[in-house]
């Protein structure tokens, strides 16, 4: 299916069920001679895991990426890249109470519609497991943006009504990956921490925010009409999991603004164009203009939660649902690195595209 393929020039296509024997990806148009650091590749793996602290779902997987071709000698070959990560600790038993049955808010009934059969251990395909597939692709995709002087960083911005009230620039982003939430803020990341064990303690769920920076992106990445870059970013993340809004630059609040305060004013610098003020979050006419590019990504609460709920079974009989197995409480620590690596797929397909363009 065409569903799980993404990108053109820089193209991935991903593979396996939560539940089944492995999951993985193809990588297909990475440059020949890019280093692959297996252990940077592991180490995203390991940002995303499950099991890595008391806040996420305690399923124990290594998610150990096996590369099996497209890799010589510690160096792309230009063919393509195959990954593959096993499935160790499933517990399919957990969810023999709800094979006939459709979770709310899960995408049990829709899978239902479209096929006409489901794998129900775990959501299957529509498991947040296949983003560790997407990770490890976004790991080859920032080693060869990183030769470029691209950095992608993401953050938690926000648990619940518990939100930052600072920009990325009044942050300290090397502060993240120091707490279990992955808010740059500490005394916040601490607050965020005890309100989700409260809420894990309940049997219920709350949803976040993780926002995002992409520095040194050089100006004139993005296509005209359809595949701006803001709109192929704004795809990327939609496509994750329990992903609920996409905004970049000055977003909602934009609308707020007359012209003569939103406008991004053009200086030049050492030779270098800039924005006094960089409301268009780097991106005008859907093209990279070499500023910060920045977005934020809503995520809603996870849909399994403990207490009773009603439904209704594959014959359209009224049933009772109830939570299992082991799922987040509340998704973004771990979607931060799903959606730095998502950018990176976006940026690296771009940035192929115009070289591509410029030959």
């Amino acid at each position: 299916m065409a569903g799980n393929i993404f990108g053109q020039a820089f193209r991935i296509s991903t593979f396996g069920e939560s539940h089944g024997k492995a999951i993985g990806v193809i990588i297909d148009g990475c440059p020949p001679g890019v280093v692959i650091d297996e252990e940077f590749i592991q180490s995203e793996l390991d940002r995303r895991k499950p099991g890595q602290s008391k806040i996420v779902t305690q399923r124990k997987e290594s998610d150990t990426a096996q590369i099996l071709s497209g890799v010589f000698e510690g160096k792309s070959t230009g063919t393509p890249i195959a990954m593959v990560i096993y499935n160790a600790d499933a517990r399919s038993k957990d969810y023999g109470h709800i094979a006939d049955k459709f979770r709310p808010s899960h995408a049990d009934y829709t899978y239902h519609a479209k096929y006409g059969i489901r794998d129900y251990r775990g959501g299957g395909r529509s498991s947040a497991r296949e983003t560790a597939a997407r990770v490890a692709a976004g790991a080859v995709a920032k080693l060869l943006l990183r030769a470029q002087g691209v950095d992608i960083k993401a953050y938690v911005s926000q648990v619940g009504n518990m939100a930052l009230g600072k920009t990325y620039q009044e942050l300290d982003l090397e502060e993240t990956e120091k707490n279990i939430v992955r808010c740059p803020d500490p005394e916040m990341a601490e607050q965020m921490i005890e309100y989700i064990k409260a809420v894990r303690k309940d049997g219920d769920t709350i949803g976040g925010v993780v926002n995002a920076v992409i520095t040194g992106c050089p100006a004139g990445l993005g296509e005209p009409a359809f595949d701006k870059l803001h709109a192929d970013l704004g795809k990327a993340m939609l496509s994750i999991n329990a992903c609920k809004g996409f905004e970049y630059g000055s977003g909602f609040d934009g609308v707020a603004m007359r012209g003569s305060e939103h406008n991004d004013h053009f200086y030049q610098e050492d030779g270098q164009v800039k924005t006094k003020t960089n409301y268009s979050g780097g991106v005008q006419g859907g093209i990279s203009n070499g500023m910060d590019i920045y977005f934020r990504v809503a995520f809603k609460p996870v849909a399994t939660i403990v207490p009773e709920q009603e439904s209704i079974n594959e014959a359209g009989e009224q049933v009772t649902v109830v939570g299992k197995g082991r799922h987040d409480p509340c998704v973004v620590p771990r979607a931060v690195p799903i959606v730095e690596a998502m950018s990176a797929l976006v940026i690296a397909d771009h940035f192929l595209r115009q070289r591509m363009m410029m030959v």
